[in-house]
């Protein structure tokens, strides 16, 4: 079969025949109809998680899916051949640019019957995302108020609308031109990060979901009302993070190590600071799929790509200008 891999870290993306996947007693396979692209795949292919999650090359990138079941193995109960599916295979599996992918069950969940399969693709990675910092690990309520950080970004224009329908006062910011489409997703308060400043404008805040690091993260502690707290997805890591993975001592110290500056910010304001690094989940995609087709969720999608054209594809991605997800088209 075909497949998009990478020889080594921060390679070019070849196309390649590679082997059809083989099954384990609790894996589906899936025939992928397309397949959605996010930032954390750049992340991959750069190496940048190697210190934690080290890849055997060559690579077959990709963290989203969409697809027909083509076969289950011997243990599998919840899925048969021709169900439509969505999901994120679990670290470590062959990635989703691919003509098939094996996955295990626990993370898959039935397609959204209102999607088409190039939507459903946009969906897993970043809903999931959302879901485990605002409803898991924040649990986030009516009347709380929440900044989300790039709201036009594929994490931000769905983080939006599910902190939304948790009843929540929700911020984010975005650039000029897409201050009034972010509003329509239902951002209360739109902070035009090219001319404002969020950190003068947003305050007393009970969540902030963070996509940016950096300063923005070092000014996001700083808007929380005391007892607050800031989910980071892009960093650092931190001690919890690395024992929830098993990690060896010398990386529980170096993620402690990294750390160190923000949790002693977040200490001396009051708040918390905590990293989140998303785990595939079957059961929460089911659940974000009631919200899509009851209407409370949508998914956002910039550009669909032909699977030839999937390096264009991650070159407008790197690009930094889509609004929502890019998506690779297979069928």
């Amino acid at each position: 079969m075909r497949a998009w891999q990478i020889d080594r870290y921060k390679a070019p993306l070849h196309l390649a025949d590679v082997p059809e996947p083989t099954l384990g007693p609790r894996d589906v396979l899936v025939e992928v109809h397309a397949a959605g692209l996010n930032v954390a795949d750049v992340k991959v292919r750069d190496g940048e998680f190697k210190a934690f999650l080290p890849a055997e090359m060559p690579l077959v990138l990709g963290s989203d899916l969409a697809g027909v079941v083509t076969a289950v193995g011997s243990a599998v109960t919840r899925f048969a051949a021709g169900d439509e599916v969505y999901g994120s295979p679990s670290p470590g599996r062959t990635g989703t640019l691919a003509e098939q992918v094996a996955v295990a069950e626990d993370a898959l969940a039935r397609k959204p019957a209102s999607l088409s399969m190039t939507e459903a693709a946009s969906l897993p990675l970043v809903a999931l995302t959302a879901w485990q910092v605002l409803v898991e690990r924040a649990g986030v309520r009516p009347g709380q108020r929440v900044l989300v950080h790039a709201g036009s970004g594929g994490l931000g224009s769905i983080a939006v609308q599910l902190a939304k329908h948790l009843g929540a006062t929700v911020a984010t910011t975005t650039g000029t031109s897409n201050v009034e489409w972010v509003r329509s997703l239902g951002a209360d308060l739109v902070v035009d990060h090219r001319t404002q400043d969020f950190a003068e404008l947003v305050h007393d805040y009970d969540v902030v979901l963070d996509s940016l690091g950096g300063e923005a993260q070092r000014k996001s502690l700083g808007v929380l009302r005391p007892g607050g707290q800031v989910v980071g997805v892009t960093g650092p890591p931190d001690h919890a993070f690395a024992v929830q993975l098993g990690l060896n001592p010398l990386l529980r110290l170096v993620m402690r190590v990294l750390a160190a500056g923000v949790n002693r910010r977040a200490k001396e304001l009051g708040v918390r600071y905590s990293f989140l690094f998303m785990r595939c989940s079957g059961a929460q995609l089911e659940q974000i799929a009631a919200l899509v087709d009851s209407g409370e969720l949508r998914p956002v999608i910039d550009r669909v790509y032909p699977f030839a054209e999937t390096p264009e594809a991650f070159a407008h991605l790197e690009s930094g200008r889509s609004k929502g997800k890019v998506v690779v088209s297979l069928r």
